[in-house]
């Protein structure tokens, strides 16, 4: 590592993180960085099984909640008080920008998401490079922006309404593991613009990341007293966070749908979730060959990158029959030539083999199904037993079997290299439908067809949000110039956009001026 990237960063992903040089990673408190006195013993390298990181195994807590007192309900800033700190957070979003540019720190970012949560190098400079570019997109005065306000004339002369966007002040994330880069540093950076100080979470399998980020934010300029960072196992922040639940305002949790329902209860829904999903994708009627190899690409794609450790991830796949002969082959032919060596196909940080193992099992009970490709273990490998390794893998089910009691285990979703296809028909469009509105988790979707009257049908009678149609549609994927988040949960929280921003991390106040006459 380049001495100048030395005095940013502390942690080496091309030579160091191993056994004999571990990650160090430190809590953030108070505007110091504490090392911990216990670390994690159980967080394996997920390529080899060796020990490669020290987190701290933080059980005391009691500082990180009375620091939260150190931030007001009128939040660090607000369209009245600081006004400075709107600027002062865009040059820092205009030199990390900068800085991400770097060749040097590019790769640096890419070999570390990398380390922490394997993916092909594509996929993990993507991240780096998502998230770089939404620094750049609030830098200089675009976070100010973010605060703009509205006044209307009043009842009578020397009367004056205004509304402002006002920050909660103590406010909490947690954070996943599959995008250890983009989606701690977006629910962050959103946070602060509209004046919150947080305290963050990140699964600690990768919260390293989260970390070097931390201090090159604190390079570029963010005050290190504006964010605590702690790392903990989740049984104990869900404990944090019940024993806070009267100074944490507003918590924004990424993850199982189970842990958000309990954290909803514990906060008495002060909270803001996406709880992952099971995204659905039909393949319409209107079969073109012409369209066969890229559908069959795309597919592929949205089910098995980043081995399938996506909240995004394609899930289900309905197949219309006039593509199926063409179609499914093609799949299995995409999936085989996924490689561990490639890191197309990787480990599984949230299930087990045995956990798999289990479900497909359970899966291959229901009268009719088959397994289509897959449901082996990796060859070759060296990824520990607690983490998966198993090959991109698809079920087929018959579409009536998920009209019956069937339709949880069908629906359930295994976070992983893994899909469901169902086989359907002109005659059973209207089944679809009917299992389409039992779908909960409606994060993402996606209709391949270029027949219109077909997608207007589909997307009148579904809930998704974000919903891709025509023959290149896809489910992976969060662009930045929309909310990406969960649709018909008034729970759910976008990230990335400024409309995602302010809905999130701010509430609506007016003020109204009133020295007319009397």
């Amino acid at each position: 590592m380049a001495t100048e990237l030395k005095k940013i960063f502390t942690v080496d992903p091309f030579k160091g993180m191993n056994q004999e040089v571990p990650g160090e990673v430190c809590n953030l408190l108070k505007g110091k960085w504490v090392q911990g006195e216990v670390f994690r013993k159980d967080i394996p390298d997920p390529m080899n099984g060796e020990n490669f990181l020290n987190v701290p195994d933080t059980t005391e807590y009691t500082e990180f909640i009375n620091n939260l007192d150190s931030c007001p309900k009128s939040g660090l800033h607000n369209p009245l008080k600081n006004v400075e700190r709107y600027l002062m957070l865009g040059k820092v979003c205009a030199k990390t920008a900068e800085i991400l540019r770097e060749d040097e720190v590019e790769k640096y970012f890419t070999k570390l998401i990398q380390r922490v949560m394997p993916k092909s190098d594509s996929q993990c400079l993507g991240e780096v490079t998502v998230t770089r570019v939404f620094f750049e997109n609030f830098s200089g005065d675009n976070v100010r922006f973010l605060a703009r306000s509205f006044s209307n004339p009043g009842d009578h002369l020397g009367q004056e309404s205004s509304g402002y966007r006002w920050p909660f002040g103590q406010v909490c994330i947690i954070a996943p593991f599959n995008f250890p880069l983009e989606i701690p540093a977006l629910q962050l950076m959103g946070a602060l613009f509209m004046g919150n100080k947080p305290l963050v979470k990140v699964d600690s399998k990768v919260s390293v990341v989260f970390e070097q980020l931390l201090r090159l934010l604190i390079y570029c300029g963010l005050p290190a007293e504006d964010v605590d960072f702690i790392n903990c196992r989740g049984e104990v922040m869900g404990e944090l966070v019940k024993k806070s639940e009267n100074k944490i305002r507003l918590l924004q949790f990424t993850g199982s749908k189970e842990v958000a329902n309990r954290l909803a209860v514990e906060t008495k829904g002060k909270i803001r979730i996406e709880d992952a999903g099971f995204d659905w994708k039909i393949i319409g009627p209107d079969y073109d060959p012409e369209w066969s190899e890229y559908v069959a690409w795309q597919a592929d794609e949205d089910a098995y990158n980043a081995s399938g450790q996506k909240c995004s991830a394609q899930s289900i796949l309905f197949v219309h029959e006039n593509w199926e002969k063409d179609l499914i082959p093609k799949l299995a032919e995409l999936a085989s030539k996924r490689k561990l060596k490639d890191l197309n196909i990787g480990p599984v940080l949230t299930w087990s083999n045995s956990q798999i193992k289990d479900h497909l099992d359970s899966l291959l009970k229901i009268k009719g199904s088959k397994l289509l490709f897959g449901g082996k273990e990796l060859s070759d490998h060296s990824i520990p037993v607690s983490y998966g390794s198993i090959q991109p893998t698809a079920i087929q089910v018959p579409i009536k079997e998920l009209l019956t009691t069937n339709f949880e285990l069908i629906t359930k979703e295994l976070f992983g290299p893994f899909q469901v296809i169902i086989s359907y028909s002109d005659k059973e469009i209207d089944q679809m439908k009917k299992i389409l509105e039992k779908i909960t988790q409606n994060l993402t979707a996606a209709i391949v067809s270029n027949d219109t009257f077909f997608q207007q049908d589909i997307l009148a009678n579904t809930v998704n949000g974000t919903t891709y149609t025509g023959m290149r549609a896809r489910t992976t994927g969060a662009p930045q110039n929309h909310w990406f988040g969960p649709s018909g949960d008034p729970r759910s929280a976008g990230i990335g956009t400024p409309e995602a921003i302010i809905n999130t991390w701010s509430a609506h106040r007016e003020i109204i001026k009133d020295s007319g006459p009397q």
